[in-house]
């Protein structure tokens, strides 16, 4: 049995993402409940939120020149865009186009977005509102408002620099003027000559002045143009119907697996095989069937023989072949099959149905029920003389509260064979009988050639029968539902059976018919007077449970005679 590879197989990464995706999707509930909260969201977003109008102007800017043809002439000489773009978001452009649209500026202030496409001297206007008509005239009205604004800044740029010229002109002027008298005034020619050329000089900085002053008057103050009008939309801006329903459902199958994810981070149960055998150190040695029962046809037999077994039978062969063919198991061939908590009704078929396995392969098995607390196999179990009373055989010796008190009984497999049972007995100290010289000798029955002891125990949390005999078995197989036990107790199992001198061969799960159902009502099955656990599976017809106190053996036809020992 390739134990190792199933292990390494199990820690690859790509199959744990695989097995934990697998484990997500089990909780359906939880992810349909976020797709459908995901969905109403959209839809209710979209059906009763305001429809919202958008329009857009864009505004081309240009800097004031006397000649924009002329060579070296550049549109963008003295524009800052990140400016421009915050005196189009100011109070008094909002003011202004408020004054155009006849509405409030605050109302106005907040629908307007002002943008700038890269690389470019345009500014995008985006005004939204609850009316088309309003989101067109307020964008046409911030757009005028703006242009308005800037060629007044302009203008007012233009008017100053003019008065400034101005300022420095008239002194000149003045004293031109002056020097014009003193040279009419006197007769020198040296004074007139150095007159003349203070004269020149203020003539040449009175015309420079003028130069400046006429091409101040001559700039072209446009401040730019609109290049696309704001129009009236025909349709809302916002998300529609479709589009609100698919990005509700993406975000409700994100909650709804992240609800999963977290469902399944503090579910303390385990929900895969890959789990178990990570959890348990050991690998799935098979999965039983779910068997469905009609109401009233009575309990199923532990013992899944022939055609009416089906399925579940061949699980067991399957079961069977596995072990025979593990190494370890072959060493010693004894087989300890325990429960981890609870009630070990499944442990006690699948230890049944694997002592029939065995015979059937040609061993002599012999099926020791350790469970000393409530025993119920021989009055489940059909002998094999048909009477419904059991031979009697060899005696072992008395050990702790006549247990094993030398009864061993043949059990009818049906097509399978027949095989041993030494049935339990209440005792009044368990470990003592467990662990006593007679017992001993009943577990060394394995060492015979051919031969294999399957032991039946408690489960292993709930009493400690099953570790005192795991250092005389060493092979343990554990049965366990896993929608049912914990990775705690999977993890506390190995722990225990491993420091107890033992190993865990393998795990059969199984998954009983209606325990979800329990588990979410918080229902539980009634026990019967008979102390059988939970199954309540009565004896067959014809058959009565063995008295205590008395010994013998009944003789397979499959078993040869056993002897007595001393």
């Amino acid at each position: 049995m390739s134990d190792t590879t199933r292990a390494g197989e199990a820690q690859d990464e790509p199959d744990l993402l695989r097995d934990q995706f697998r484990q997500l999707i089990r909780y359906r509930a939880l992810i349909v409940a976020g797709v459908l909260v995901g969905l109403f969201g959209g839809a209710w977003l979209a059906l009763t939120g305001a429809d919202t109008y958008t329009s857009t102007s864009e505004v081309r800017l240009r800097a004031a020149t006397v000649d924009p043809f002329a060579v070296g002439a550049s549109a963008d000489k003295g524009i800052d865009i990140g400016s421009e773009r915050q005196t189009a978001l100011s109070t008094s452009v909002a003011d202004a186009a408020a004054k155009i649209a006849k509405a409030p500026s605050e109302t106005m202030a907040h629908c307007l977005q002002v943008t700038n496409p890269p690389n470019t001297l345009v500014l995008r206007f985006t005004c939204s509102t609850g009316s088309a008509a309003d989101s067109a005239a307020w964008v046409n009205a911030f757009t005028k408002a703006y242009l308005a604004d800037r060629q007044a800044q302009t203008k007012a740029t233009i008017n100053t620099m003019i008065d400034g010229y101005k300022a420095q002109l008239d002194p000149l002027n003045k004293q031109r003027n002056d020097l014009l008298k003193q040279i009419d005034n006197t007769t020198d020619q040296q004074v007139i000559s150095s007159l003349t050329s203070q004269q020149t000089n203020l003539l040449s900085r009175i015309l420079e002045l003028n130069g400046n002053i006429s091409g101040l008057r001559a700039l072209d103050s446009t401040p730019g143009s609109v290049i696309k009008t704001g129009a009236v939309p025909k349709a809302p801006s916002g998300p529609g119907l479709p589009m609100m329903l698919g990005l509700g459902g993406g975000v409700g199958i994100a909650l709804g697996l992240l609800g999963a994810w977290v469902r399944l981070v503090f579910d303390p149960a385990v929900r895969s095989e890959g789990e178990v055998t990570r959890t348990l150190g050991a690998p799935v040695l098979g999965t039983l069937p779910s068997g469905r029962r009609r109401r009233g046809s009575g309990p199923a037999p532990l013992l899944a023989e022939g055609q009416s077994g089906g399925r579940l039978a061949e699980e067991y062969r399957a079961v069977g072949f596995r072990l025979a063919h593990d190494k370890r198991f072959a060493e010693r061939r004894r087989l300890l099959v325990v429960a981890p908590r609870g009630s070990s009704d499944t442990a006690a078929a699948v230890a049944v149905n694997l002592s029939a396995s065995f015979a059937e392969m040609g061993m002599e098995v012999l099926l020791i029920e350790a469970d000393l607390r409530t025993p119920s196999l021989s009055a489940r179990l059909r002998t094999a003389d048909g009477g419904g009373r059991p031979g009697w055989a060899r005696s072992p010796g008395l050990g702790e509260g006549g247990w094993p008190a030398g009864l061993q009984v043949s059990i009818d497999a049906g097509e399978s064979g027949s095989f041993d049972l030494v049935p339990g007995r209440r005792v009044r100290n368990v470990a003592r009988a467990l662990t006593s010289a007679p017992a001993t000798r009943l577990f060394s029955e394995a060492d015979t050639p051919g031969a294999a002891v399957v032991v039946l125990a408690p489960a292993v949390l709930a009493y400690a029968d099953a570790l005192a005999l795991a250092d005389r078995v060493d092979g343990v197989v554990v049965v366990c539902d896993p929608r049912e036990v914990h990775r705690a107790d999977l993890v506390r199992v190995r722990e225990l059976v491993t420091a107890a001198g033992g190993a865990v061969l393998g795990v059969v799960l199984h998954s009983e018919e209606g325990a979800g159902r329990r588990r979410r009502f918080g229902l539980r099955r009634r026990r019967t007077g008979t102390g059988r656990g939970d199954s309540g599976h009565s004896a067959p017809p014809g058959t009565r449970p063995p008295e205590e106190g008395r010994t013998g053996q009944a003789h397979s036809p499959a078993a040869p005679e056993r002897h007595p020992v001393p």
